[in-house]
Protein backbone atom coordinates (compact mmCIF):
# COMPACT_ATOMS: atom_id res chain seq x y z
CA UNK A 1 0.00 0.00 0.00
CA UNK A 2 2.59 2.19 0.70
CA UNK A 3 4.59 1.95 -2.35
CA UNK A 4 1.11 2.43 -4.02
CA UNK A 5 1.07 5.60 -2.47
CA UNK A 6 4.53 6.72 -3.11
CA UNK A 7 4.53 5.88 -6.89
CA UNK A 8 1.09 8.19 -6.66
CA UNK A 9 2.74 11.09 -5.23
CA UNK A 10 6.07 10.65 -7.13
CA UNK A 11 3.68 10.83 -10.68
CA UNK A 12 2.18 13.76 -9.47
CA UNK A 13 5.31 15.30 -8.73
CA UNK A 14 7.02 14.74 -11.74
CA UNK A 15 3.61 15.79 -13.54
CA UNK A 16 3.76 18.89 -11.71
CA UNK A 17 7.64 19.47 -12.76
CA UNK A 18 7.18 18.30 -16.32
CA UNK A 19 4.04 20.82 -16.34
CA UNK A 20 5.96 23.90 -14.35
CA UNK A 21 9.16 23.18 -17.36
CA UNK A 22 6.84 23.02 -20.04
CA UNK A 23 4.77 26.40 -18.95
CA UNK A 24 8.47 27.84 -18.21
CA UNK A 25 9.78 27.13 -21.90
CA UNK A 26 6.55 28.26 -22.82
CA UNK A 27 6.56 31.29 -21.11
CA UNK A 28 9.89 32.38 -22.80
CA UNK A 29 8.13 31.97 -26.79
CA UNK A 30 7.24 34.67 -28.37
CA UNK A 31 3.75 32.75 -29.09
CA UNK A 32 3.16 33.26 -24.96
CA UNK A 33 3.68 36.68 -25.27
CA UNK A 34 1.03 37.71 -28.21
CA UNK A 35 -1.50 35.46 -26.33
CA UNK A 36 -2.20 39.07 -24.66
CA UNK A 37 -3.81 40.81 -27.40
CA UNK A 38 -2.75 44.41 -26.24
CA UNK A 39 0.74 42.36 -27.31
CA UNK A 40 -0.31 41.89 -30.94
CA UNK A 41 1.44 44.94 -32.31
CA UNK A 42 4.74 44.68 -30.59
CA UNK A 43 4.51 40.73 -32.02
CA UNK A 44 3.99 41.83 -35.64
CA UNK A 45 6.85 44.32 -35.51
CA UNK A 46 8.98 41.55 -34.47
CA UNK A 47 7.72 39.26 -36.81
CA UNK A 48 8.74 41.70 -39.31
CA UNK A 49 11.64 42.48 -38.30
CA UNK A 50 15.61 40.84 -38.75
CA UNK A 51 15.28 39.87 -35.17
CA UNK A 52 12.51 37.41 -35.96
CA UNK A 53 14.70 34.28 -35.20
CA UNK A 54 15.24 35.86 -31.57
CA UNK A 55 13.17 34.82 -29.17
CA UNK A 56 11.71 37.77 -27.22
CA UNK A 57 13.37 36.66 -23.69
CA UNK A 58 16.93 36.38 -24.97
CA UNK A 59 17.07 40.61 -25.68
CA UNK A 60 14.60 40.99 -22.49
CA UNK A 61 16.33 39.16 -20.18
CA UNK A 62 19.69 40.53 -19.72
CA UNK A 63 22.67 37.47 -19.39
CA UNK A 64 23.23 38.72 -15.57
CA UNK A 65 22.50 35.29 -13.54
CA UNK A 66 19.81 33.62 -12.92
CA UNK A 67 19.04 36.23 -9.44
CA UNK A 68 17.97 38.50 -12.29
CA UNK A 69 16.22 35.94 -14.68
CA UNK A 70 13.73 34.96 -11.70
CA UNK A 71 13.24 38.61 -11.08
CA UNK A 72 12.34 39.39 -14.75
CA UNK A 73 10.31 35.67 -15.05
CA UNK A 74 8.41 37.34 -11.40
CA UNK A 75 7.70 40.40 -13.41
CA UNK A 76 6.52 38.83 -16.48
CA UNK A 77 4.11 36.50 -14.52
CA UNK A 78 2.82 39.83 -12.60
CA UNK A 79 2.12 41.25 -15.54
CA UNK A 80 0.32 37.83 -16.50
CA UNK A 81 -1.96 37.96 -13.50
CA UNK A 82 -2.53 41.86 -14.18
CA UNK A 83 -3.96 40.80 -17.59
CA UNK A 84 -6.51 38.34 -16.13
CA UNK A 85 -7.86 40.96 -13.75
CA UNK A 86 -7.93 43.01 -16.21
CA UNK A 87 -5.77 45.55 -14.13
CA UNK A 88 -3.01 45.69 -16.93
CA UNK A 89 -1.95 49.04 -18.63
CA UNK A 90 -2.72 49.11 -21.95
CA UNK A 91 0.92 50.97 -22.78
CA UNK A 92 2.88 48.50 -21.63
CA UNK A 93 6.94 49.06 -21.52
CA UNK A 94 9.78 46.70 -21.66
CA UNK A 95 13.27 47.66 -21.12
CA UNK A 96 16.34 45.94 -22.62
CA UNK A 97 19.56 46.07 -21.47
CA UNK A 98 23.17 46.88 -23.18
CA UNK A 99 24.09 43.83 -22.25
CA UNK A 100 21.44 41.66 -24.13
CA UNK A 101 22.44 43.08 -27.34
CA UNK A 102 26.13 42.77 -26.97
CA UNK A 103 26.12 39.17 -25.16
CA UNK A 104 28.30 36.47 -27.32
CA UNK A 105 26.49 35.12 -29.80
CA UNK A 106 24.47 38.21 -31.28
CA UNK A 107 26.81 41.65 -31.39
CA UNK A 108 29.78 41.07 -29.23
CA UNK A 109 32.00 42.47 -31.60
CA UNK A 110 30.07 45.17 -32.72
CA UNK A 111 32.64 48.15 -30.61
CA UNK A 112 35.02 46.80 -32.23
CA UNK A 113 33.58 46.56 -36.05
CA UNK A 114 34.87 50.02 -37.08
CA UNK A 115 32.47 52.21 -38.98
CA UNK A 116 29.50 50.70 -41.13
CA UNK A 117 27.62 51.89 -43.91
CA UNK A 118 23.46 52.00 -43.75
CA UNK A 119 20.59 53.06 -45.55
CA UNK A 120 21.53 55.51 -48.56
CA UNK A 121 25.46 55.57 -47.47
CA UNK A 122 25.45 57.23 -44.11
CA UNK A 123 28.44 55.66 -42.10
CA UNK A 124 28.42 55.61 -38.34
CA UNK A 125 30.36 54.12 -35.88
CA UNK A 126 28.94 52.39 -32.71
CA UNK A 127 32.34 53.07 -30.66
CA UNK A 128 32.06 56.83 -29.74
CA UNK A 129 28.25 56.42 -29.59
CA UNK A 130 28.00 53.58 -26.98
CA UNK A 131 31.42 54.56 -25.02
CA UNK A 132 31.68 58.61 -25.01
CA UNK A 133 29.20 60.95 -23.94
CA UNK A 134 27.14 62.49 -26.37
CA UNK A 135 25.50 65.68 -25.74
CA UNK A 136 26.35 65.09 -22.37
CA UNK A 137 24.38 61.70 -21.64
CA UNK A 138 25.27 58.08 -21.95
CA UNK A 139 23.76 56.38 -24.91
CA UNK A 140 22.01 53.21 -25.14
CA UNK A 141 21.53 50.73 -27.87
CA UNK A 142 17.84 51.63 -27.82
CA UNK A 143 18.48 55.19 -27.30
CA UNK A 144 19.21 54.99 -31.33
CA UNK A 145 17.35 50.98 -31.87
CA UNK A 146 13.76 52.23 -31.07
CA UNK A 147 11.98 49.27 -29.25
CA UNK A 148 8.88 49.56 -31.34
CA UNK A 149 8.66 50.83 -35.03
CA UNK A 150 6.00 48.51 -36.97
CA UNK A 151 8.70 46.63 -39.43
CA UNK A 152 11.88 47.98 -37.76
CA UNK A 153 11.81 46.27 -34.50
CA UNK A 154 15.24 47.36 -32.62
CA UNK A 155 16.44 48.57 -35.77
CA UNK A 156 17.55 52.46 -36.06
CA UNK A 157 14.91 54.98 -36.13
CA UNK A 158 16.65 58.38 -38.38
CA UNK A 159 14.35 60.81 -36.28
CA UNK A 160 16.36 59.98 -33.47
CA UNK A 161 19.61 60.77 -35.78
CA UNK A 162 18.19 63.42 -36.95
CA UNK A 163 17.18 65.03 -33.26
CA UNK A 164 20.45 64.49 -31.60
CA UNK A 165 22.41 65.82 -34.92
CA UNK A 166 20.14 68.84 -35.63
CA UNK A 167 18.20 70.01 -32.57
CA UNK A 168 19.52 73.39 -31.79
CA UNK A 169 22.32 73.45 -34.70
CA UNK A 170 20.00 75.09 -37.52
CA UNK A 171 20.20 79.11 -37.21
CA UNK A 172 18.71 81.11 -40.34
CA UNK A 173 22.56 81.40 -41.79
CA UNK A 174 24.29 78.43 -40.81
CA UNK A 175 23.75 74.68 -40.24
CA UNK A 176 26.57 73.30 -38.04
CA UNK A 177 25.45 69.57 -37.42
CA UNK A 178 27.42 67.74 -34.61
CA UNK A 179 29.77 66.03 -36.51
CA UNK A 180 29.20 68.07 -39.81
CA UNK A 181 27.88 66.78 -42.81
CA UNK A 182 30.78 64.76 -44.15
CA UNK A 183 31.15 62.53 -40.65
CA UNK A 184 28.21 60.77 -42.00
CA UNK A 185 27.91 61.43 -45.82
CA UNK A 186 30.82 60.52 -48.29
CA UNK A 187 31.31 63.39 -50.80
CA UNK A 188 29.89 61.91 -54.02
CA UNK A 189 32.61 60.93 -56.50
CA UNK A 190 30.55 61.29 -59.76
CA UNK A 191 30.51 64.50 -61.88
CA UNK A 192 26.59 65.79 -61.46
CA UNK A 193 25.14 68.43 -64.24
CA UNK A 194 23.03 71.57 -63.64
CA UNK A 195 21.97 73.61 -66.38
CA UNK A 196 24.84 72.86 -69.12
CA UNK A 197 27.57 73.22 -66.55
CA UNK A 198 29.31 69.80 -64.75
CA UNK A 199 30.38 69.99 -61.31
CA UNK A 200 32.14 67.84 -58.65
CA UNK A 201 31.56 68.14 -54.84
CA UNK A 202 35.09 67.64 -54.03
CA UNK A 203 36.65 70.65 -56.24
CA UNK A 204 34.11 72.88 -54.11
CA UNK A 205 33.89 71.27 -50.54
CA UNK A 206 37.60 70.47 -50.34
CA UNK A 207 39.66 72.66 -52.71
CA UNK A 208 37.80 75.55 -51.87
CA UNK A 209 35.77 75.14 -48.70
CA UNK A 210 32.38 75.97 -49.92
CA UNK A 211 30.20 74.21 -47.06
CA UNK A 212 27.11 72.01 -47.90
CA UNK A 213 24.75 74.34 -47.41
CA UNK A 214 26.09 76.83 -49.61
CA UNK A 215 24.11 74.70 -51.62
CA UNK A 216 21.61 72.76 -50.38
CA UNK A 217 19.05 74.75 -48.74
CA UNK A 218 16.23 73.40 -46.25
CA UNK A 219 17.47 70.12 -45.43
CA UNK A 220 16.75 70.50 -42.05
CA UNK A 221 12.55 70.42 -41.09
CA UNK A 222 11.94 71.05 -37.44
CA UNK A 223 12.67 72.19 -34.59
CA UNK A 224 12.53 69.03 -32.15
CA UNK A 225 10.88 70.85 -29.26
CA UNK A 226 9.79 68.53 -26.32
CA UNK A 227 6.20 70.39 -24.96
CA UNK A 228 5.11 69.33 -21.63
CA UNK A 229 1.41 67.45 -23.15
CA UNK A 230 3.47 65.09 -24.18
CA UNK A 231 4.53 64.23 -20.35
CA UNK A 232 1.02 63.47 -19.78
CA UNK A 233 1.01 60.48 -21.76
CA UNK A 234 3.29 58.63 -19.19
CA UNK A 235 3.09 60.94 -16.06
CA UNK A 236 0.51 62.46 -14.13
CA UNK A 237 1.94 62.89 -10.78
CA UNK A 238 2.94 66.58 -10.30
CA UNK A 239 6.23 66.38 -8.22
CA UNK A 240 7.34 65.00 -11.57
CA UNK A 241 5.92 66.76 -13.72
CA UNK A 242 8.00 69.51 -12.21
CA UNK A 243 10.89 68.31 -12.81
CA UNK A 244 9.89 69.30 -16.80
CA UNK A 245 12.70 72.44 -16.74
CA UNK A 246 15.65 69.99 -15.32
CA UNK A 247 16.70 69.28 -19.03
CA UNK A 248 19.80 67.14 -16.83
CA UNK A 249 17.77 65.45 -15.06
CA UNK A 250 14.98 64.23 -17.63
CA UNK A 251 17.87 63.03 -19.77
CA UNK A 252 19.14 60.94 -17.22
CA UNK A 253 16.24 59.50 -16.11
CA UNK A 254 14.71 58.71 -19.72
CA UNK A 255 17.49 57.96 -21.41
CA UNK A 256 20.33 56.50 -19.76
CA UNK A 257 18.28 54.76 -16.92
CA UNK A 258 14.95 53.72 -18.82
CA UNK A 259 16.28 53.63 -22.37
CA UNK A 260 13.39 56.12 -23.13
CA UNK A 261 13.16 56.66 -27.46
CA UNK A 262 14.17 60.26 -28.09
CA UNK A 263 10.97 60.88 -30.29
CA UNK A 264 8.31 59.48 -27.74
CA UNK A 265 8.92 63.25 -26.20
CA UNK A 266 10.63 65.53 -28.80
CA UNK A 267 8.50 66.42 -32.06
CA UNK A 268 9.48 65.28 -35.54
CA UNK A 269 12.93 66.52 -37.21
CA UNK A 270 12.97 65.32 -40.31
CA UNK A 271 16.04 65.29 -43.23
CA UNK A 272 16.38 65.39 -46.98
CA UNK A 273 18.65 66.81 -49.19
CA UNK A 274 18.00 69.27 -51.64
CA UNK A 275 19.63 71.40 -54.12
CA UNK A 276 19.14 75.10 -55.00
CA UNK A 277 17.57 74.08 -58.34
CA UNK A 278 15.16 71.96 -56.71
CA UNK A 279 14.36 74.18 -53.57
CA UNK A 280 10.67 74.76 -53.43
CA UNK A 281 11.47 78.86 -51.46
CA UNK A 282 14.28 80.94 -50.73
CA UNK A 283 13.86 81.72 -47.53
CA UNK A 284 15.13 85.89 -46.91
CA UNK A 285 15.89 85.07 -43.02
CA UNK A 286 18.65 83.54 -44.40
CA UNK A 287 20.59 86.27 -45.34
CA UNK A 288 18.47 89.22 -43.82
CA UNK A 289 18.93 88.35 -40.29
CA UNK A 290 17.12 90.16 -37.57
CA UNK A 291 16.19 92.83 -39.12
CA UNK A 292 14.18 95.74 -37.41
CA UNK A 293 14.67 94.36 -34.21
CA UNK A 294 16.10 97.83 -32.74
CA UNK A 295 12.97 99.78 -34.09
CA UNK A 296 10.68 97.44 -32.97
CA UNK A 297 12.37 97.43 -29.47
CA UNK A 298 12.40 101.15 -29.94
CA UNK A 299 8.66 101.14 -30.78
CA UNK A 300 7.94 99.30 -27.18
CA UNK A 301 9.96 101.16 -25.25
CA UNK A 302 12.78 98.91 -24.15
CA UNK A 303 16.26 97.69 -24.35
CA UNK A 304 17.94 100.69 -23.01
CA UNK A 305 20.37 101.11 -20.58
CA UNK A 306 19.67 102.91 -17.25
CA UNK A 307 16.04 103.83 -18.41
CA UNK A 308 12.99 102.38 -17.30
CA UNK A 309 10.39 101.03 -19.99
CA UNK A 310 8.20 103.13 -21.63
CA UNK A 311 6.16 102.19 -24.56
CA UNK A 312 5.09 104.42 -26.97
CA UNK A 313 1.14 105.40 -27.26
CA UNK A 314 0.55 103.84 -29.72
CA UNK A 315 2.30 100.87 -29.43
CA UNK A 316 0.16 100.94 -25.86
CA UNK A 317 -2.89 101.43 -28.14
CA UNK A 318 -1.51 98.17 -29.93
CA UNK A 319 -1.06 100.39 -33.28
CA UNK A 320 0.91 98.14 -36.14
CA UNK A 321 3.21 99.39 -37.92
CA UNK A 322 1.53 99.50 -41.30
CA UNK A 323 -0.73 102.44 -40.01
CA UNK A 324 2.32 104.69 -39.90
CA UNK A 325 4.12 103.35 -43.25
CA UNK A 326 1.59 103.80 -45.63
CA UNK A 327 3.38 104.89 -48.71
CA UNK A 328 4.56 102.67 -51.58
CA UNK A 329 8.14 103.21 -52.13
CA UNK A 330 10.00 101.29 -54.94
CA UNK A 331 12.55 102.00 -57.77
CA UNK A 332 12.57 101.61 -61.81
CA UNK A 333 8.43 102.68 -61.82
CA UNK A 334 6.58 99.38 -62.73
CA UNK A 335 9.65 97.64 -64.08
CA UNK A 336 11.32 98.04 -60.53
CA UNK A 337 8.19 96.70 -58.40
CA UNK A 338 8.04 93.57 -60.21
CA UNK A 339 11.57 92.57 -60.38
CA UNK A 340 12.57 94.41 -56.75
CA UNK A 341 9.43 94.14 -54.98
CA UNK A 342 7.97 97.02 -53.03
CA UNK A 343 7.49 98.49 -49.60
CA UNK A 344 5.97 100.94 -47.58
CA UNK A 345 7.72 103.93 -45.60
CA UNK A 346 6.30 106.02 -42.89
CA UNK A 347 4.51 109.42 -44.09
CA UNK A 348 3.10 111.88 -41.97
CA UNK A 349 0.32 111.32 -43.75
CA UNK A 350 -0.55 108.18 -41.26
CA UNK A 351 -0.39 110.96 -38.01
CA UNK A 352 -3.10 113.41 -39.70
CA UNK A 353 -4.81 110.58 -40.51
CA UNK A 354 -5.75 109.91 -37.03
CA UNK A 355 -5.18 112.95 -35.41
CA UNK A 356 -6.17 115.56 -38.12
CA UNK A 357 -4.74 118.25 -39.58
CA UNK A 358 -3.40 119.99 -36.63
CA UNK A 359 -0.40 116.93 -36.47
CA UNK A 360 0.30 118.51 -40.00
CA UNK A 361 4.67 119.39 -40.14
CA UNK A 362 4.79 117.68 -36.60
CA UNK A 363 6.81 114.77 -37.46
CA UNK A 364 9.23 116.61 -39.32
CA UNK A 365 9.79 119.21 -35.73
CA UNK A 366 10.64 116.08 -34.26
CA UNK A 367 13.33 114.66 -36.46
CA UNK A 368 15.07 117.92 -36.43
CA UNK A 369 15.30 118.17 -32.42
CA UNK A 370 16.22 114.65 -32.32
CA UNK A 371 18.77 115.46 -34.55
CA UNK A 372 19.96 118.24 -33.14
CA UNK A 373 20.11 116.41 -29.75
CA UNK A 374 21.89 113.58 -31.61
CA UNK A 375 24.60 115.76 -32.87
CA UNK A 376 25.26 117.58 -29.18
CA UNK A 377 25.53 113.76 -27.41
CA UNK A 378 27.85 112.88 -30.52
CA UNK A 379 29.88 115.84 -29.56
CA UNK A 380 30.44 115.21 -25.95
CA UNK A 381 31.22 111.58 -27.08
CA UNK A 382 33.86 112.50 -29.26
CA UNK A 383 35.25 114.62 -26.04
CA UNK A 384 35.12 111.90 -23.94
CA UNK A 385 36.41 109.24 -26.34
CA UNK A 386 39.27 111.34 -26.79
CA UNK A 387 39.91 111.90 -22.79
CA UNK A 388 39.52 107.80 -22.30
CA UNK A 389 42.48 106.99 -24.75
CA UNK A 390 44.58 108.85 -22.77
CA UNK A 391 43.60 107.38 -19.55
CA UNK A 392 45.90 104.23 -19.04
CA UNK A 393 44.24 100.98 -18.20
CA UNK A 394 44.99 100.03 -15.11
CA UNK A 395 44.46 103.66 -14.11
CA UNK A 396 41.99 103.29 -10.47
CA UNK A 397 39.14 105.71 -12.40
CA UNK A 398 40.01 103.64 -16.02
CA UNK A 399 36.54 101.42 -15.57
CA UNK A 400 34.29 104.19 -13.86
CA UNK A 401 35.51 106.30 -16.73
CA UNK A 402 34.90 103.48 -19.52
CA UNK A 403 31.17 102.29 -17.91
CA UNK A 404 29.76 105.88 -18.71
CA UNK A 405 31.42 106.26 -21.98
CA UNK A 406 29.59 102.85 -22.95
CA UNK A 407 26.85 103.58 -21.64
CA UNK A 408 26.62 106.83 -23.17
CA UNK A 409 27.60 105.24 -26.28
CA UNK A 410 24.97 102.54 -26.03
CA UNK A 411 21.82 104.91 -25.74
CA UNK A 412 23.22 106.79 -28.47
CA UNK A 413 23.77 104.53 -30.88
CA UNK A 414 20.37 102.76 -29.88
CA UNK A 415 18.45 106.02 -30.80
CA UNK A 416 20.24 106.96 -33.65
CA UNK A 417 20.34 103.36 -35.50
CA UNK A 418 17.17 102.16 -34.50
CA UNK A 419 14.94 105.17 -35.81
CA UNK A 420 14.09 106.94 -32.49
CA UNK A 421 11.18 109.00 -34.03
CA UNK A 422 9.45 105.83 -33.60
CA UNK A 423 8.94 106.42 -29.65
CA UNK A 424 10.15 110.30 -29.69
CA UNK A 425 9.57 109.55 -26.13
CA UNK A 426 11.99 107.41 -25.13
CA UNK A 427 14.46 108.41 -27.49
CA UNK A 428 14.35 111.91 -25.57
CA UNK A 429 14.85 110.07 -22.16
CA UNK A 430 17.44 107.89 -23.66
CA UNK A 431 19.69 110.93 -24.79
CA UNK A 432 18.98 112.51 -21.57
CA UNK A 433 20.47 109.58 -19.62
CA UNK A 434 23.28 109.64 -22.45
CA UNK A 435 23.79 113.45 -21.49
CA UNK A 436 24.18 112.67 -17.68
CA UNK A 437 26.12 109.27 -18.59
CA UNK A 438 28.59 112.21 -19.98
CA UNK A 439 28.57 114.65 -17.34
CA UNK A 440 29.36 112.27 -14.96
CA UNK A 441 32.35 111.41 -17.47
CA UNK A 442 33.94 114.78 -17.41
CA UNK A 443 33.48 115.35 -13.65
CA UNK A 444 35.03 112.18 -12.50
CA UNK A 445 37.88 112.82 -15.36
CA UNK A 446 38.37 116.35 -14.10
CA UNK A 447 38.55 117.60 -17.39
CA UNK A 448 36.53 120.34 -18.93
CA UNK A 449 33.72 119.34 -21.28
CA UNK A 450 33.58 120.85 -24.62
CA UNK A 451 31.23 123.26 -25.81
CA UNK A 452 28.01 121.17 -26.35
CA UNK A 453 25.09 123.05 -28.69
CA UNK A 454 21.77 123.12 -27.14
CA UNK A 455 19.11 120.87 -27.56
CA UNK A 456 15.72 120.64 -26.81
CA UNK A 457 15.70 116.61 -26.10
CA UNK A 458 18.49 117.17 -23.47
CA UNK A 459 17.64 120.30 -21.30
CA UNK A 460 14.38 119.22 -20.51
CA UNK A 461 12.22 121.51 -22.75
CA UNK A 462 11.06 119.00 -25.39
CA UNK A 463 7.35 119.45 -24.10
CA UNK A 464 7.05 122.14 -25.74
CA UNK A 465 9.22 121.69 -28.95
CA UNK A 466 7.76 118.31 -30.21
CA UNK A 467 4.37 119.31 -28.93
CA UNK A 468 2.96 122.12 -26.80
CA UNK A 469 4.17 124.92 -29.80
CA UNK A 470 3.38 123.59 -32.61
CA UNK A 471 -0.61 122.27 -31.37
CA UNK A 472 -0.87 125.91 -29.54
CA UNK A 473 -1.20 124.37 -25.98
CA UNK A 474 -1.78 126.86 -24.29
CA UNK A 475 -0.37 127.23 -20.35
CA UNK A 476 -2.86 127.67 -17.22
CA UNK A 477 -2.20 130.55 -14.97
CA UNK A 478 -2.66 128.61 -12.27
CA UNK A 479 -3.69 124.52 -11.89
CA UNK A 480 -4.63 122.60 -8.23
CA UNK A 481 -2.11 120.08 -7.27
CA UNK A 482 -2.60 118.06 -3.65
CA UNK A 483 -5.55 120.60 -2.94
CA UNK A 484 -3.50 123.70 -2.91
CA UNK A 485 -3.07 126.26 -5.81
CA UNK A 486 -0.12 126.71 -7.53
CA UNK A 487 0.44 129.45 -9.94
CA UNK A 488 1.37 127.25 -13.35
CA UNK A 489 2.91 130.19 -15.57
CA UNK A 490 4.91 131.80 -13.14
CA UNK A 491 6.63 128.36 -12.49
CA UNK A 492 6.93 127.99 -16.16
CA UNK A 493 8.79 131.12 -16.37
CA UNK A 494 11.05 131.10 -13.02
CA UNK A 495 11.81 127.40 -13.28
CA UNK A 496 12.43 126.83 -17.15
CA UNK A 497 11.40 123.61 -18.36
CA UNK A 498 7.79 121.44 -18.07
CA UNK A 499 10.59 118.38 -17.16
CA UNK A 500 11.80 120.27 -13.73
CA UNK A 501 8.14 119.38 -12.28
CA UNK A 502 6.50 116.86 -14.93
CA UNK A 503 7.54 113.18 -15.70
CA UNK A 504 7.41 112.74 -19.89
CA UNK A 505 6.23 109.16 -19.64
CA UNK A 506 3.38 109.99 -17.81
CA UNK A 507 1.56 112.88 -19.63
CA UNK A 508 0.61 115.56 -17.88
CA UNK A 509 1.44 113.79 -14.20
CA UNK A 510 3.76 114.77 -12.00
CA UNK A 511 7.00 112.29 -11.37
CA UNK A 512 5.89 111.75 -7.57
CA UNK A 513 2.88 109.82 -6.14
CA UNK A 514 1.77 110.71 -2.55
CA UNK A 515 3.95 113.63 -1.48
CA UNK A 516 5.62 116.86 -2.26
CA UNK A 517 9.12 116.31 -2.24
CA UNK A 518 10.09 117.34 -6.20
CA UNK A 519 8.70 120.77 -4.89
CA UNK A 520 10.84 120.47 -1.67
CA UNK A 521 13.87 120.52 -4.17
CA UNK A 522 13.18 124.28 -4.71
CA UNK A 523 11.11 125.35 -1.60
CA UNK A 524 13.94 124.83 1.41
CA UNK A 525 11.38 125.27 4.26
CA UNK A 526 8.90 123.22 2.00
CA UNK A 527 4.80 124.04 1.48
Amino acid sequence: MKRMILLVVAGFVLFFLAGFIFFFKFSTSPQFCKSCHIMEPYYKSWKASKHNKVPCVDCHYPPVGHRTLLWKKFQAMSQVVKYVTRTYSSRPFAEIDDSACLREGCHSKRLVEGKLTFGKGIKFDHRPHLTEPRRGRNLRCVSCHSQMVVGKHLEVTLDTCYLCHFKGMKGSRKIEPIGGCTSCHELPEKEFTLGNIKYKHKDFVIKHGVECQSCHLDVIQGEGDAPKERCYSCHNQPEKLEKYTDIPFIHENHITKRGVACFHCHTEMTHSVKTVARASKIDCAMCHIDMHTGQKEMYEGRGGEGVSEMPSPMSLAHVDCLACHVVEAHKGGEAGQYFMGMTFKASEAGCIKCHGEKYKGLVAEWKKELDASLKAVDAGLNGARNILSQVPPDAPNFSSLNSLYDGARYNYDFVRLSTGIHNIYYSAKLLEKASNDLKDFFKESKQAPPELPKASLLDGSFCTALCHAKLGVKIPEEVKYKGKEMPHSMHVEEVGTCASCHDIGRHKEMPLKSDLSICNTCHEKGI
